[in-house]
Formats: structure tokens, C-alpha cells, sequence
């Protein structure tokens, strides 16, 4: 069965029609599309796994900081809170967030990372399948096949919107990231293909019309923090859809709406730093720290 990634309900047929994962479906037919094996296939996805692991370890320790100097360490708090037990919601969720914002702050610090759809959302989808493995006991292989899953709705959005915070805003970063880390937590949690539909709705529903505004123009304020509300609104999202809570808006549709969103969005409020928190006081201020002047000399 030939998957052309243009919608989501046609990957949720072909899995129930073939009574298969979403993932072990992708697996196979990117196989044959690069006329390699799917093992070969699986290597690959699994390096990209592997580097996920890598990156979460190093953004965690201490000391780190970014280029420009504007963040860093943040991981390295959440990590200590969460040995210490001084949380709220617990290792899920805190171990979720703590990896995701060393990911991003390893990408601030000019680190080795994977794109995830891209490097301003690199968090997201390893901060929710890393704490899974840990705190669930997942095994590696089930949360490498995850990732085919996951890249599947990312391939759907990018066919039918965008993965760009210059095009969409950062509801096509972040959102996206979001909406494929829920994907892969369905699924490794046991989840239908229908169920991933929901999880998929219910997550890029929650950050519909994100702006993308970052400070001095560098992907680090708010971006580092986005990423770690989109690895909670990818938990969100997943528990939802696990408990059978559905979508009232097709993930097709919400797709589609994200794209007219973003088409109808200020380019001010896509990646030109020009507009949200990149025009705050401080924001103008934090741009003259970095770079030694104000952004209106830009240029």
C-alpha cells in the first residue's frame, strides 16, 4: 500500500485496513522509496534516536550556556529540582519538560542535535520519548519505531502547511513538534491509529496561532520554553486521546486551519524579530546586549 503522506485519515486507513502500526507501515515504505532494507532504514532513525539521547545528556549539565550568552542552566535547575523531589507533577512530566529544555539550550550553544522538525523545536519530541522510555520502561526499538510515526505527521504538515516559524509562526514549529511527539506517545502507549489522529488535533488545536518573535532574532527567547510547553501539551494531548477523548475538528482540518492562520499572520510575528516579546523594552535591550546596538540599526 503506497502512503503519500497528503493526509492523515489516509495513514489511519491504511494501518486499519492492514491491521498494522502507522509506524511499522512508514518503516516499510520508506524502504522501498530509497530502495535500501528496512533495517538499513531503521539504523538510520535509530542514530537520530541516539543523538536525541546524547544531546539530552550533555544540555543537563551544568555550566552550559549559549553563545550570546542569554541562556543556559536552566535544564540543570530542573534536573536538580527533580532529584530532589521538589516538583508538582512528578518525574513524567518534569523529566519530559528538564529534557526538553537541554535539547534546546544545547542548540543555543551551537551543540550537536537533531532537527524535529527543526532546531528551534529540537526538544519537543525527545523530551517526551526519552522520559517515556525511562519512567514507562519502553524498550529502545519501540521509541526508534515511534519516531517513523511521528515523522509521518510531520510529513503530513509540512505537505499541507508548513514546519517554517518564518512561514506559520511558531504553531508550525513548536505545534508541529508538538502534534508529532503526541503521535509517537499514542503509539507507544498502545494507542489505535485513531487515537493518534485525536492526539494529533488535540495538541496542534492547543497552540493554534503561536507567534514566532524571537529576541534579538536567536532562537532562545521564548523558543527554549516553548519547547518545554510543547513537550507538556504533547503529554496533554496523548493522555486525552489515550482516555478516548476525541477531536471535534479532524486533524486534517486543524492542519489546513493552521496554514491559513499562518498565511494570515503579521510578518512581524514570524521569525523577523520585529513584533511580540522581540519588541518588549527588554527584548530591544537584550538585542543591544548581544549585538552593541538597538534593532533599529539593523540592516
Amino acid at each position: 500500500m503506497e502512503l503519500r503522506y497528503e493526509t492523515l485519515e489516509s495513514l489511519v486507513r491504511a494501518a486499519e485496513e492492514t491491521n498494522r502500526k502507522i509506524s511499522d507501515l512508514v518503516l516499510e515504505q520508506q524502504a522501498l522509496q530509497l530502495e535500501t532494507s528496512p533495517e538499513e532504514v531503521y539504523q538510520e532513525m535509530l542514530r537520530s534516536y541516539q543523538v536525541m539521547e546524547q544531546a539530552a545528556e550533555e544540555g543537563i549539565k551544568p555550566g552550559l550556556r549559549s553563545t550570546s550568552g542569554l541562556t543556559g542552566g536552566d535544564a540543570y535547575r530542573m534536573e536538580q529540582a527533580l532529584q530532589r523531589g521538589d516538583t508538582i507533577c512528578g518525574p513524567m512530566f518534569t523529566g519530559a519538560i528538564t529534557r526538553a529544555l537541554a535539547v534546546s539550550e544545547l542548540n543555543a550553544s551551537m551543540g550537536r542535535i537533531v532537527a524535529a522538525p527543526t532546531a528551534g523545536s529540537c526538544g519537543i519530541l525527545p523530551g517526551a520519548l526519552l522520559t517515556f522510555q525511562k519512567e514507562k520502561e519502553a524498550s529502545e526499538q519501540d521509541c526508534v519505531m515511534s519516531l517513523f510515526t511521528a515523522s509521518a505527521v510531520g510529513m503530513v504538515i509540512a505537505k499541507n502547511a508548513c514546519l517554517a516559524g518564518a512561514q506559520g509562526g511558531c504553531q508550525a514549529e513548536c505545534g508541529s513538534a508538538s502534534a508529532m511527539a503526541a503521535a509517537a506517545l499514542v503509539e507507544l502507549a498502545g494507542g489505535s491509529p485513531k487515537m493518534i489522529a485525536h492526539g494529533v488535533a488535540i495538541a496542534l488545536k492547543n497552540i493554534l496561532g503561536l507567534v514566532c518573535d524571537p529576541v534579538a532574532g536567536l532562537v532562545e527567547i521564548p523558543c527554549i520554553k516553548r519547547n518545554a510547553a510543547g513537550v507538556a501539551n504533547a503529554l496533554c494531548a496523548a493522555e486525552m486521546a489515550l482516555a478516548g477523548v476525541h477531536s471535534a475538528i479532524p486533524a486534517d482540518e486543524v492542519i489546513l486551519a493552521m496554514k491559513r492562520i499562518g498565511d494570515a499572520m503579521s510578518p512581524a510575528l514570524k521569525e523577523t524579530a520585529e513584533g511580540g516579546l522581540a519588541a518588549t523594552p527588554t527584548g530591544k535591550r537584550l538585542y543591544q546586549q548581544v549585538f552593541g546596538r538597538g534593532p533599529s540599526s539593523l540592516g
